[in-house]
């Protein structure tokens, strides 16, 4: 079949899914967003930024940052907490390592992509121009997460049974058309940009035999070739025009099933925003520890035991989970880096019963290494709860089993920081400044708040863009 070369032939066509999002992407307006949405899309700005500069606090950031300047190569792209500035493809691969680095960015639930990690290295790498508004920067990052969001969640939560990172083959996607919007290119471009990105896309789960870092990499690596797709597609570049039905479309390489493409589409006026489904963290682990935890320091919390009287723990989850947070069980139980414990949730619940908390200092050598949690957790099993809604929410609990023979159980049907128990405003800015705290002064951080805050006020993204830049 031969490319489709005019607008003319395009416009013939019925809408695709890639067309929606492209009509939708480009001519959705501020206007459309609810007040609720709008102000907790600033929280989840304010908080991948406050992610991103706790990650200079750790070594893959200075090596990220390196490798990219071992280019040598003039740009005009802020890269957060970092003084140089960077072209805009390697600014959006810095910024996306260091927004998800930690693994402590938020995640679209239904779809378990970490939106704001492509999304906004995305956007910043193209706000540096003048007549980008801090409006437009914000409605830019909307658009990636709501197009990343239906996308993801189409795939019912088979990604990762079939080893890819959702956020690796799903971020491009949103970030392509989020590009093109700000580039001022036609929704033809968009969905030609789409369509490149299909041969772009890609994220695999091989990270989690070694605990490797590689999945660092996804979400600013899908950010970067957003750009490319972006470019070339508003350049003319010709591209297939449904990019995620048929036999070699997106759903077709990446779930094994063509028709999850079918009745895909973006209803601003009628359907629910996807960012009411995005979770902000309130732990730096894998979303699918959070509820066990919660549920473990609860138990912990309520008294009546101490850790040395325990028997066994059981936790409770959804056996489509395993493959991430507890396969194979004995790795997981003797985490043995900083990624291998994001990714256990034997590590995760016998650091919250011996600890009492769970943050990112929990993560580092000493407490990894710590005897007694370790020794916890040798007594830890995991086994499937059916009242889990997963992936609708993440589910979770535990069950302790004292040498006394008594037991004690907690479930949380939706995790902390889900739908229905979204973190509030203030609850973030806390979150933000902790962050910031590895790196900035205080009074910086609380400034950088408000800059972020007021985002939405600025004619032009350059106060932001500035405050951005450095660690002094």
């Amino acid at each position: 079949m031969a490319a489709v070369e005019s607008r003319k032939e395009w416009e013939d066509k019925a809408e695709s899914p890639a067309a929606c999002f492209a009509r939708v992407g480009l001519g959705v307006s501020h206007s459309q967003v609810p007040e609720r949405v709008w102000q907790y899309l600033k929280c989840c700005v304010a908080d991948a930024i406050g992610i991103a500069y706790a990650s200079h606090h750790y070594n893959f950031s200075d090596r990220t940052r390196k490798a990219i300047e071992a280019f040598d190569e003039a740009g005009a792209a802020v890269a957060i907490g970092c003084e140089r500035l960077y072209p805009q493809r390697d600014a959006a691969l810095i910024n996306g390592v260091l927004v998800h680095g930690l693994d402590y960015d938020d995640t679209h639930l239904p779809s378990v992509v970490h939106c704001s990690a492509s999304a906004l290295p995305t956007a910043l790498a193209l706000s540096h121009r003048a007549e980008v508004s801090g409006t437009e920067l914000l409605m830019a990052v909307l658009v990636a997460l709501e197009i990343d969001g239906r996308l993801g969640a189409a795939a019912g939560g088979v990604f990762q049974e079939l080893g890819f990172h959702p956020t690796g083959v799903v971020g491009i996607f949103g970030a392509t058309v989020a590009a093109v919007r700000l580039l001022g290119g036609s929704q033809f471009d968009a969905v030609n940009a789409q369509g490149i990105a299909l041969s772009m896309a890609g994220g695999s789960m091989a990270f989690l035999d070694e605990g490797a870092w590689t999945k660092r990499l996804h979400p600013g690596w899908a950010a970067s070739s957003a750009l490319t797709a972006a470019r070339l597609a508003v350049s003319g570049f010709q591209a297939p025009q449904d990019a995620y039905g048929g036999r070699f479309g997106f759903y077709s390489l990446f779930t094994r099933d063509a028709s999850r493409a079918e009745g895909l589409n973006w209803r601003p006026d009628s359907q629910p925003w996807a960012l009411d489904e995005v979770a902000i963290k309130p732990y730096p682990v894998c979303h699918f520890n959070h509820a066990p935890i919660d549920a473990a320091l609860t138990l912990r919390q309520q008294g009546g035991f101490d850790v040395e009287d325990i028997d066994h723990v059981v936790i409770k989850l959804d056996e489509r989970q395993f493959g991430v947070v507890v396969d194979p069980i004995e790795r997981k139980r003797k985490p043995e880096s900083e990624y291998d414990a994001k990714f256990s949730a034997p590590y995760a619940v016998a650091t919250a019963l011996t600890k009492g908390r769970f943050g990112l200092q929990e993560l580092d050598q000493d407490h990894r290494s710590d005897s007694v949690t370790l020794a916890l957790a040798e007594k830890i099993t995991c086994r499937h709860d059916p009242r889990s809604r997963y992936p609708q929410a993440f589910s979770g609990g535990v069950e302790i089993t004292l040498k006394t023979g008594e037991t004690l159980c907690k479930f949380e049907e939706v995790n902390r920081g889900a739908a229905g128990r979204l973190l509030e405003e203030e609850q973030v800015k806390q979150k933000f400044l902790q962050n910031c705290s590895l790196v900035l002064p205080e009074e910086r951080a609380e400034a950088l708040w408000h800059t972020i805050w007021n985002l939405d006020a600025q004619p032009d993204c350059g106060e932001f863009l500035n405050a951005l830049r450095g660690l002094s």
